[in-house]
């Protein structure tokens, strides 16, 4: 998940390797002990005499990897000195840290592994949180706002990065986003909530040329307009807590009919993978 805030969810006490690391060990840690053990082993084949802290370092990292869960590796771990096989895992973390900040288009990625969250810019923080979310090679990528407190150019930097890692990692991407622009620019599929509940679904295309909810149309006329009327979705977001009974948005709608109060529309497909939950197209009546 790429939170809104990321200088809410990073540490202010520990660098960026240990915060990406962390997350690589947590996921991938078989993957990263399979890397420092090749490490090892291409290091011992140049070697006429590798010496006895090498095959030691080898011999740990195969066991971590046979049974990294093992007793006896637990304690071993805790104990300096004979734990210096840490260091080839370390190592390992490292580099592929910096990878993954280099996949960031970030400038210096050796020199930023080493910084802390209070040396990041607004940008270098959200990356750093992407970088954070990437590591572990997810198959859906959940984005709440994550440019909301950017400025316009960080933004279209941020934008920008997510499309290129979408295609070349592959991962789903579920964008949070009040921002309408931002959904015409990035998203190939719209659902659109109001209180909690979804009251559309659609193609992207099909959501800004044939909405057919009232609060999506609100929604959409309340984009500002240069030379038109700033148009606004009368009345308040109802409470959470205590919602009000069938369709959550019948106290703001024009079109709202006495059905409307007392029973909650179906969410039905009026159209291909046009999905919308409203008695204007449930066949309510007055």
């Amino acid at each position: 998940m790429i939170f809104q805030e990321p200088r809410a969810y990073l540490n202010p006490v520990y660098s960026v390797k240990n915060q990406i690391g962390e997350v690589l060990m947590l996921h991938r840690k078989q993957e990263i002990v399979q890397i420092a053990l090749e490490e090892v082993e291409a290091i011992i084949e140049k070697k006429a005499k590798p010496g006895f802290f090498l095959n030691y370092d080898r011999k740990m990292l195969q066991k971590m990897l046979k049974n990294p869960n093992s007793f006896s590796l637990k304690i071993i771990s805790k104990i300096p000195f004979i734990n210096r096989y840490k260091r080839r895992i370390n190592t390992a973390v490292r580099k592929e840290v910096v990878r993954i900040l280099r996949e960031m288009e970030l400038p210096d990625p050796d020199r930023i592994a080493d910084m802390y969250p209070h040396e990041l810019s607004g940008g270098m923080a959200q990356r750093v949180i992407i970088a954070m979310a990437l590591a572990c090679n997810p198959t859906l990528l959940i984005a709440d706002e994550p440019t909301t407190n950017l400025d316009v150019t960080v933004q279209f930097q941020i934008l920008n990065l997510i499309r290129k890692l979408k295609q070349k990692f592959g991962s789903s991407i579920l964008y949070i986003t009040h921002d309408m622009g931002v959904v015409a620019e990035l998203c190939s599929r719209v659902a659109v909530m109001y209180a909690g509940v979804v009251c559309e679904s659609a193609d992207v295309v099909e959501i800004f040329k044939n909405p057919l909810h009232p609060y999506t149309k609100a929604l959409l006329e309340s984009i500002p307009r240069p030379g038109s009327e700033f148009k606004t979705i009368e009345g308040t977001v109802p409470s959470l807590i205590n919602p009000p009974s069938g369709c959550r948005f019948h106290d703001r709608c024009p079109y709202s009919m006495e059905i409307c109060i007392k029973e909650k529309p179906n969410f039905i497909e009026v159209k291909k993978e046009h999905f919308v939950s409203c008695h204007l197209h449930n066949g309510g009546s007055k």
